[in-house]
């Protein structure tokens, strides 16, 4: 790279001011690092992951940010339950356990749906204050060394040159994944998000997902989230080509969400306040990385590995890499590399965990093999159960190390295997009765 480029040093180069990028950063200033954030002008997409997992407030609070705080600025509603409504008028109920919250496991039996605009923004507020430099500018560019990366060029022409660096750039950045080639995983279809905000009266303290399965059908869905007292997020899920054939037969995106949302009654009366309108649209494929961790850099959040929305871990994983990240350059900051045992330790969490979560969901929920023979309530118990207990062994396992991640790997494993089997059981009955 030409050495008359203006090179700003630090000590730690986050690419990505998203949720991972900013948890990062905070947990790194706090240390005593000094830390560049760069952030592109304009967002790739509105922020979403507005109904969170169990374990998320627990990585919220050690941002500094408690539930009650966050409740008491508007910022945040309680979650206490999900509920899933068909349009048969049959519905279930998923409330974590009662013994959950007692010894050994001591989970918060309540979580939260938050306004992630307003959540994004005190962040920011906190990193800025505590002394974080925050950029508005493009990475276009990595200066690399074999594995290493030396420094970073921006689109405004600023060479930013650190000893480590963070890549939280999202979804449609993963900046580091592309230089390096890393391979990935690929889950289900591409699917499509369409949704909006709107008003409402009366809150509801709980996520509400509403389904209309086909049997022989791929799953769409909706889902209802409050995310202030007065306000409720609706947004629809389907496969890049149901959409894609409704825009081809002359349905704007407007006219595919509002023909969804009236299947179900309840929204009725929020499309009667109006014209459907200020809709967000994002496309996004479920993957992971193989790799996440080299020698000076790590890749965090969305950038490492997208968990489909309905699993409601997109933030828990975005906080938990942010952390886990920075604890791995806070330890090996003076040898200035991580050793091998580090990395493949850091991929292997990340990597295991977004495997559960992706291949359960799809096996279980998504496709129609299982959900057709055990029922959709059913199904639906069949991923929550282990998909909480799982949360709830990583927040107290805390692994770090090469026991305890392959600790954490086997029992995933295991819960992986056991979806597997019930799928090709059930497809195993299908044959059989066709």
């Amino acid at each position: 790279m030409p050495e008359r480029v203006p090179s700003t040093p630090c000590d730690v180069t986050v690419i990505g001011g998203g949720l991972a990028g900013k948890a990062a950063s905070l947990h790194l200033v706090r240390a005593g690092l000094k830390v560049v954030c760069i952030e592109p002008p304009q967002p790739v997409r509105p922020p979403v992951g507005e109904s969170l997992d169990w374990s998320a407030p627990d990585l919220l609070n050690k941002l500094g940010l408690s539930p009650e705080s966050l409740i008491e600025s508007r910022i945040a509603t309680w979650k206490l339950h999900v509920t899933l409504k068909m349009r048969d008028g049959c519905d279930a109920h998923y409330i974590p356990s009662a013994w959950l919250g007692g010894f050994p496991f001591y989970v918060n039996l309540a979580t939260l749906h938050v306004e992630r605009t307003q959540l994004d923004e005190a962040i920011l507020k906190m990193m800025v204050d505590e002394g974080v430099m925050f950029v508005r500018d493009r990475v276009v560019d990595l200066e690399t060394e074999g594995r290493k990366i030396r420094s970073i060029q921006t689109e405004q022409g600023t060479r930013f040159s650190s000893a480590w660096i963070i890549d939280a750039s999202g979804i449609g950045g993963s900046l580091v994944a592309r230089k390096f080639n890393l391979p990935s995983l690929q889950y289900g279809p591409t699917k499509v998000g369409i949704w909006g905000y709107y008003r409402v009266t009366q809150q509801v303290e709980g996520t509400t997902l509403y389904m209309d399965p086909m049997p022989a059908e791929y799953l769409e869905w909706i889902w209802e989230i409050p995310v202030s007292p007065d306000t409720v997020s609706v947004g629809y899920v389907a496969p890049g080509d149901v959409i894609k054939a409704a825009r081809e037969k002359g349905e704007s995106v407007e006219d595919i969400f509002r023909r969804q949302l009236m299947k179900f009654s309840r929204f009725e009366p929020l499309l009667q306040q109006g014209s459907v309108g200020a809709v967000n649209v994002t496309s996004f494929r479920c993957r992971v990385h193989l790799e996440s961790a080299g020698p000076n850099w790590l890749v965090a959040g969305e950038a490492a590995s997208l968990l489909d929305p309905m699993t409601s871990n997109g933030v828990t994983a975005a906080l938990r890499h942010a952390a886990e990240a920075a604890a791995l350059i806070l330890k090996f900051r003076t040898s200035g590399e991580l050793p091998l045992r580090a990395r493949k330790t850091y991929s292997s969490r990340i990597l295991q965990t977004a495997k559960f979560f992706n291949e359960g969901i799809e096996k279980i929920v998504y496709e129609p093999v299982v959900r057709n023979r055990i029922g959709l309530s059913s199904a639906g118990t069949a991923y929550t159960s282990p998909a909480w207990s799982m949360n709830v062994v990583y927040a107290r396992l805390k692994p770090d190390g090469i026991f305890s991640t392959f600790l954490l790997g086997a029992m995933l494993g295991f819960f992986r295997i056991s979806a597997s089997i019930v799928y090709r059981w059930c497809r195993m009955l299908k044959s059989s009765a066709s």
